[in-house]
């Protein structure tokens, strides 16, 4: 198979219309569409220690979520002359790897992907819940669970354990009880453009706990700290943006077997970009 063949197997599968490329990050960032794939790696992002990894394994094409050339839009006509980018493309070419970006498709799918690994990853799919109003927040967004009651220390603790995190951040009392949980991966804690939303989620939603991706101190951080220093039951458990993604982009390497056929498809984890002290 092409790296063009492969690219067009996964949007078909997705059920979208093709984005058109100007309205889409999700473009070859490097190499030639027409070569032949070897082995296809999956991962959150392509870092130069993931595209190491693939060449050691003898992959030439990996199918990142996040960018490559440090923008969200990956543009890189202000970076040409930048000494990282001049070596990190230099890597590339010379491992003979070509790089798609598999974001908006993916997470316009009907199924989200990046949420239906995080499901398989966690198990969490039985307890996922659905809104009676149509058109609600849960509804919409559709990352709500009502897990088996536990304290907010225990579920932080099994995170940080599942997800291999040093450190994990929480707002709100350890020892307050969880069952209604919402889950907004990556920029999605942010608002997704609307800075209100995810505590009108929490509100309307009746949630004791949002796990995060990003954060913005003022917004639902401040929030919950309030509602939480109140006596109310609220709390959030930061997992970051990378951590809150990368399943979907480990579970992603089964969902490719129908098109990728007997062309190995391998999944390098890109980490946790942070260092604790």
């Amino acid at each position: 198979m092409t790296v063009k063949e492969v690219i067009a197997g996964v949007i078909g599968k997705t059920g979208l219309t093709p984005l058109p490329e100007g309205q889409t990050c999700d473009r070859l960032m490097a190499g030639n569409p027409e070569q032949e794939v070897t082995k296809v790696v999956t991962t959150f992002m392509a870092t130069v220690d993931v595209i190491r990894q693939a060449a050691e394994i003898g992959a030439n094409f990996i199918i990142t979520h996040e960018p490559t050339w440090f923008t969200g839009r990956d543009d890189t006509e202000w970076v040409q002359k930048d000494p990282v980018y001049v070596e990190k493309r230099k890597l590339i070419e010379e491992s003979n790897i070509a790089i798609w970006r598999f974001h908006d498709h993916m997470h316009m799918c009907q199924e989200d992907g990046i949420y239906r690994g995080f499901e398989e990853e966690y198990g969490w799919g039985k307890y996922k819940m659905k809104s009676a109003e149509k058109g609600s927040l849960m509804d919409r967004l559709g990352g709500c669970y009502e897990i088996p009651r536990t304290s907010l220390k225990e579920l932080a603790l099994f995170f940080k354990d599942k997800s291999k995190m040093e450190v994990i951040q929480i707002i709100g009392n350890p020892a307050m009880m969880v069952e209604r949980v919402g889950v907004l991966v990556g920029g999605g804690s942010l608002g997704l453009g609307v800075e209100e939303m995810p505590m009108q989620l929490m509100a309307e939603s009746n949630l004791d706990l949002i796990i995060c991706g990003d954060i913005t101190e003022w917004t639902l951080p401040a929030y919950v700290r309030d509602a939480s220093q109140m006596g109310m039951n609220k709390g959030i458990l930061v997992l970051g943006h990378e951590r809150s993604e990368e399943p979907g982009m480990k579970h992603l390497v089964s969902w490719l077997g129908s098109i990728c056929g007997d062309t190995q498809v391998v999944f390098i984890d890109s980490g946790e970009p942070f260092l604790y002290l």
